[in-house]
């Protein structure tokens, strides 16, 4: 009895690695991330240019690499942020949710791409058995030109200034500005789509929509889909808004404004935007409705003059 069973048993584990492998293949972001693991070599730099020209040569393989050389650049930017607003660093995992990584362990193999280049200072110290960041050095990000000015950025210090002006379009070609919600409440939400933290926000903003819409507030969800270079197609995220029943307009996130607000790289991220148009308050990371609700109900109030 005990041979049949063994060799189901291996069966059982073959066939569960060949459907992974088939799942990496289906995947162009897993099947690069899966090469790239496999032949790492210390002190020796990831050669992007002969991966695109010689390895991952179809356009769905492109976008995939283009992605991941800009999360690249982009992580070191976040995990400063992340330090200075939470005073830890992130973990494997919130980096995966961050950047649309299937899973932490993408998130590791980025980790090392950095940590076997020579030309990428050493700012991070990790575990070497969990592989989880245990410090991370922000002045060496801040000293390093490739990073210097996005980690630069105060992620605190914009309550009580005025909220640059925006100009964003929706879907269907409408444009909706800062000038044309001038009077209003408006609470900017940054997000982008299958963002977990933002799954989680979304529905709660919803509901606080319909709660304060008639007040004179309003949510403007600015997604950064296309900022992030996601390749997440229109009628995907056109499902997504529909499925969670959101009731506020998405516009797409722009670099200008993305710039003018201080280079975004944590997701969400929310501005409340007085009727005289200053920021009230900001928050990184998901917020708790309770948290969102009391700081819109004293800003609707204060702006119509009520108590």
């Amino acid at each position: 009895m005990r041979k049949p069973v063994r060799s189901i048993m291996i069966a059982a584990a073959v066939l569960g690695l060949g459907i992974r492998c088939l799942a990496a293949q289906a995947n162009p972001q897993a099947k690069i991330l899966n090469y790239i693991r496999d032949h790492l070599k210390a002190g020796q730099p990831v050669r992007v240019t002969e991966l695109y020209n010689t390895v991952f040569t179809t356009p769905e393989d492109h976008a995939a690499l283009n992605k991941l050389y800009k999360d690249f650049f982009r992580i070191p930017m976040f995990v400063v942020q992340y330090q200075q607003q939470f005073s830890a660093p992130p973990s494997l995992k919130t980096i995966a949710q961050q950047f649309a990584l299937k899973t932490p362990e993408e998130a590791d193999t980025l980790l090392r791409v950095m940590e076997t280049d020579p030309r990428v200072p050493k700012f991070i110290t990790r575990d070497p058995k969990t592989g989880e960041i245990t410090k991370v050095n922000v002045q060496m990000i801040r000293n390093d030109p490739r990073f210097a000015r996005g980690a630069a950025h105060e992620l605190g210090g914009w309550k009580g200034r005025t909220a640059p002006a925006f100009d964003m379009v929706e879907a269907g070609g409408k444009h909706v500005s800062s000038a044309g919600l001038d009077g209003k409440v408006v609470l900017l939400y940054i997000w982008f789509t299958g963002c977990p933290p933002c799954m989680k926000e979304a529905p709660a903003l919803a509901r606080l929509q319909q709660e304060f819409g008639a007040k004179g507030f309003e949510v403007v969800g600015a997604n950064a889909d296309g900022l992030l270079g996601l390749g997440i197609s229109g009628a995907a995220r056109q499902s997504y808004i529909e499925k969670e029943g959101i009731n506020f307009p998405v516009v797409h996130w722009t670099k200008e404004s993305n710039q003018a607000y201080g280079d975004v790289s944590i997701y969400p991220t929310l501005f409340l935007i007085n009727r005289q148009g200053t920021i009230t308050d900001h928050w990184v990371g998901f917020t708790s409705p309770a948290t969102l609700r009391e700081a819109i109900s004293k800003t609707v109030a204060e702006s119509s003059g009520t108590h």
